[in-house]
């Protein structure tokens, strides 16, 4: 019995419609991206004026087409301008126009505020359209590769060895060049190029000594805070008549850390624990607050390999659009520390702030039992004198805590998956923290229009 086949027909001549709205359905993401994008007014955007220079792809354009490309998982210019050939809706939204990759790339780099502004932008918007949902805000980091490679770093210990090494070899080839000057040389070597090479190289290493020197100042001014705080709750237990438990806090030192790292090619990236910290990458900590929604409202990056330091600074990058709604910040232990939550918990003339942190500070089993499915019972009073640790804990063991923490696995860290598996967005195109942190912002515009187009499709259909 013959087999039966649909028949493949390339041939044929097709025509595609005429008008370029009927290439796409009127339910499609790019209709949704145009329409976000031009609410964005032009003041934000970096224009060249007549007499300045040649046309312009329209601002507009070049920014939906970032953001359309970004939350489909393209991020390379070149990828990006191959997408205006051969994808249907970069097509539409670039009117069959096509943005060179030069062209692409300048823009994402030169509009920092446009980007900027479409965040607030698509958060307004979504507060419009009844979206978002934010008494009740996710905080936590996430390690996005660096445009760059770990084997292109050097550690403080190994630039100071290198640069005694160095030292050596300039010594030799200065004792060579004199006894080039009495005697005919058995080799050809050229000196002045090779102590040219030496000394670039010890520069770079000096350098290196020098930026990981400064940023263990900067740690040791950072941690200074929590040791205050750490020694004041101490005393305050030993004038209430309680022995302090645990060992005195040892206060922050200004000496480098041996195995710091720095990267030549990207000097402000990092060597981080990635994948539960079972490998290291040169990486940024990408930072994001997130509503109940799944809707990023807060963003930022730092140089930080831990998320430590990072809690009042990720929770000041919260959007003014929904800070004032804020009135539950949920983090892991990773974020924990007496002086941050003091921080985001009362206002700088010493009142609250109306924001209540939950932090788990105690290690707790994936595993659940059947007494874990039950409604918990509230915790026993707190004695006398507890830390602050210990009431933190306290907290998050009522019925109000834990009904409140349940929500971040819900909502923060999805949003990491999808941007890493749906989107694919694992590493940073651009270098340097500005133009990293700009990246992110771009990466996190994409992802909430994305988010919103869903979000928007099931109320309408609901």
């Amino acid at each position: 019995m013959a087999a039966r086949f649909v028949n493949l027909d390339r041939q044929t001549p097709m025509f595609l419609p005429c008008d370029l709205r009927d290439w796409l359905p009127a339910d499609h993401l790019v209709h949704f991206v145009l329409d976000a994008v031009e609410q964005i007014p032009l003041a934000h955007f970096h224009v060249n004026h007549r007499g300045t220079g040649s046309e312009q792809y329209p601002p507009a354009l070049m920014l939906a087409l970032l953001i359309y490309c970004y939350a489909t998982g393209r991020f390379g210019s070149r990828t990006i301008e191959a997408a205006t050939h051969s994808d249907v809706a970069v097509r539409y939204l670039c009117a069959n126009r096509h943005p060179d990759h030069a062209s692409i790339c300048a823009f994402r780099v030169a509009n920092k505020p446009a980007i900027r502004a479409a965040f607030v932008t698509v958060l307004q918007l979504a507060h419009h359209l009844r979206l978002t949902q934010v008494g009740t805000i996710s905080v936590d980091g996430t390690k996005i590769q660096a445009n760059a490679s770990k084997h292109a770093a050097v550690s403080y210990q190994r630039a100071g060895e290198m640069l005694e090494q160095l030292e050596l070899e300039v010594k030799e080839l200065l004792e060579r060049a004199e006894q080039a000057e009495t005697q005919e040389p058995k080799e050809r070597l050229d000196i002045p190029a090779e102590l040219a090479r030496r000394e670039k190289r010890k520069a770079a290493l000096q350098q290196a000594r020098q930026v990981i020197a400064e940023r263990a100042k900067e740690l040791a001014a950072a941690q200074q805070e929590e040791f205050k705080a750490k020694q004041a709750a101490r005393q305050q237990q030993r004038e209430q008549g309680h022995k302090p438990r645990g060992p005195e806090p040892r206060p922050p030192s200004e000496e480098p850390d041996p195995k710091a790292q720095y990267n030549f090619t990207d000097p402000e990236s990092g060597i981080m624990k990635a994948g539960n910290g079972n490998h290291f990458e040169q990486a940024y900590n990408a930072q994001a607050a997130v509503d109940g929604q799944m809707l990023i409202v807060g963003e930022r990056v730092s140089v930080a390999a831990n998320d430590k330091q990072e809690l009042v600074a990720t929770v000041a990058a919260i959007s003014p659009v929904v800070a004032e709604a804020v009135q539950a910040v949920l983090v892991d232990s990773g974020f924990y520390s007496e002086a941050a939550v003091q921080a985001v918990e009362q206002k700088p003339d010493g009142t609250t702030s109306g924001v209540t942190v939950y932090a788990a500070v105690e290690k707790t089993s994936h595993h659940k039992t059947v007494a874990d499915l039950l409604p918990p019972p509230e915790p026993p009073a707190l004695a006398p004198g507890a830390s602050a640790k210990e009431r933190m804990a306290h907290r998050l063991k009522s019925s109000i805590g834990q009904a409140l923490y349940k929500l971040r696995k819900q909502t923060v860290e999805p949003v990491f998956g999808i941007i890493k598996e749906v989107m694919g967005f694992r590493r940073f195109r651009l270098r340097g923290r500005e133009k990293v942190s700009l990246e992110w912002t771009l990466v996190c515009v994409s992802y909430n229009l994305k988010r919103m187009f869903t979000l928007k499709n099931l109320v309408t259909a609901g």
